[in-house]
């Protein structure tokens, strides 16, 4: 089979085409290498910064499981109960003995203030404190004598 002129003339011209390309430059790789690094130190920031926060979140729930631990207990006791008296705020003790904190298994410090007639009368005022891990925690909760 033989080829006719313009057969050739088309042919030389996908040959050249294909001659001509040759992939990426080294300065395109370059720019591309340089934004992918850069998006990938930016997740890495995030990853970073997401630890320490849910660390964080997760010290303050267990700082408030323990409070809400010991706001239940102080509200299901009667309220004439010793542990309920305010003379058992730090440093004193309450009326049967007891001082109004204790420490938890994992090294919080769980401590409650009791106000009486507070801010009605025939009421008390529970305040449960949680310190532990360089932070603190508050629960507040009033209990009525009706």
């Amino acid at each position: 089979m033989r080829l006719r002129p313009a057969d050739n003339r088309k042919r030389g011209t996908e040959i050249r085409a294909m001659q001509n390309d040759s992939g990426f430059t080294l300065i395109e790789v370059l720019i591309a290498i340089s934004i992918l690094a850069v998006g990938l130190l930016g997740v890495a920031a995030m990853q970073t910064s997401a630890i320490q926060v849910n660390s964080a979140a997760g010290r303050m729930t267990t700082r408030m499981n323990w409070a809400q631990d010991r706001m239940e207990k102080l509200k299901a006791l009667a309220f004439s109960d010793p542990w309920l008296e305010a003379a058992g705020n730090p440093p004193g003790v309450d009326s049967a003995g007891n001082t109004h904190e204790e420490t938890t298994s994992d090294g919080y410090t769980v401590g409650w203030d009791i106000a009486d007639d507070t801010p009605v009368p025939n009421t008390k005022r529970i305040v449960v404190t949680v310190t532990g891990k360089g932070k603190t925690s508050r629960l507040t909760c009033m209990k009525s004598d009706w």
